[in-house]
């Protein structure tokens, strides 16, 4: 159980989207007409649930999904107020929403202004009309200037711009276009993150029937590279393997799960960690509405990690991010041969990959735990 005390990040799930996207393996709940009133109140009783000690401010609070601008205007600031209530912030807190660029508008800007969101991930994947489509996105390749627009109009100036690239080839979609017209916005921020083949999707299952061929790995490589070259030549840090930052723009919330620190998770299928446990709760959200009904913490389950584990963990974390990781001395003779190839470099006895590094993350992350394991 995660000692609230301990706790400076939130993460709230809003678990509700109009359709499914393509490619989504998310815990969503697809509503037509969206239960807020319910919602919300599920949220005030598993906080209630789950009250411990008396809370320190929270330094950064997320709302995710899901859609949370399905909720709208007033009912996003309901419930950001609900759990603010509960979970004080601190004066500088970011606060952070996820949106779709349809549900943005200058009235529904001007509500979340207002309730204290400060910054908005905006999800807009493409510009291509064809490849929205395919997507199952619910936007038009204008809505995205309109929602910022409508954003920086009410006075949200931190803005980040979600991308997806590495698409199947028949698509014939211009990612060097997509890089342009979002750079054109003028964003704080970019994700970019290359397309994943899950089973349980329409894309995991049009792959399945041979209908889709997913992209090849030096498709996925150029596209990486590109995107690292033309956005650092236009100012931003790459400083998490898909996340771009102008000066002082980086996610102070994701960051915090990058540094391993302790953070707290409500709402269906939301995660949390207090430093060596894990838990998280129900995916479904009616089982999660159901258990909270019955005056029952709605955990799905949790474990605990070990030193191993912890250490495989902080390996993947710290090399992740521009912070890198700390060397040890036993490490020298394996990286060296990294430096070499040009997928790391260190400095100040601190690893940093490269985005050639990068791109091999998951073996470079094993080799070291493993190299470590020997020691």
């Amino acid at each position: 159980m995660i000692e609230r005390s301990a706790v400076r990040h939130a993460y709230v799930h809003v678990p509700f989207c109009a359709r499914r996207c393509s490619y989504c393996d998310f815990a969503i709940a697809v509503r037509r007409d969206v239960p807020v009133d319910d919602f919300i109140a599920a949220i005030e009783r598993e906080l209630t649930v789950r009250a411990l000690s008396t809370p320190l401010p929270l330094e950064t609070l997320y709302f995710g999904g899901g859609t949370p601008s399905r909720l709208g205007g007033e009912g996003l600031a309901r419930l950001v107020q609900a759990v603010a209530a509960r979970l004080p912030l601190t004066g500088n807190a970011e606060v952070t929403v996820e949106a779709n660029p349809e549900d943005v508008t200058p009235e529904v800007a001007t509500c979340w202004a207002e309730a204290g969101v400060n910054r908005v991930s905006l999800g807009v994947q493409s510009f291509d009309e064809r490849v929205l489509d395919w997507m199952h996105r619910g936007h038009g390749a204008d809505a995205p200037r309109a929602a910022v627009t409508a954003l920086r109009d009410a006075g949200i100036a931190n803005i980040s711009v979600d991308l997806i690239y590495a698409l199947p080839e028949g698509l014939g979609r211009n990612w060097s276009d997509d890089i342009t017209r979002a750079l054109a916005l003028n964003p704080d921020h970019l994700s970019c993150y290359g397309l994943t083949v899950e089973p349980a999707t329409p894309l995991g299952r049009w792959v399945e029937r041979g209908e889709t061929a997913p992209p090849g790995e030096e498709h996925y490589e150029s596209d990486f590279l590109e995107t690292h070259e033309r956005l650092t030549s236009a100012g931003f840090s790459h400083y998490e393997v898909s996340n771009y930052a102008l000066p002082g723009r980086e996610s102070r919330h994701n960051s915090s799960y990058w540094r391993g620190v302790p953070y707290l998770g409500i709402g269906p299928s939301a995660h949390g960690f207090d430093g060596r446990v894990r838990r998280w709760n129900v995916r479904e959200f009616a089982a999660w509405a159901r258990q909270l009904d019955d005056g029952a913490d709605p955990i799905g389950g949790s474990e605990s990690l070990t030193q191993e584990q912890l250490a495989i963990e902080a390996a993947y974390l710290g090399l992740r991010a521009q912070t890198g990781l700390k060397l040890q001395w036993a490490d020298v003779s394996l990286v060296a041969s990294w430096v070499r190839e040009g997928w790391a470099t260190v400095a100040h006895e601190t690893l940093r990959l490269t985005p050639m590094g990068w791109l091999r993350l998951d073996a470079l992350v094993a080799a070291l735990t493993d190299h470590r394991s020997r020691y």
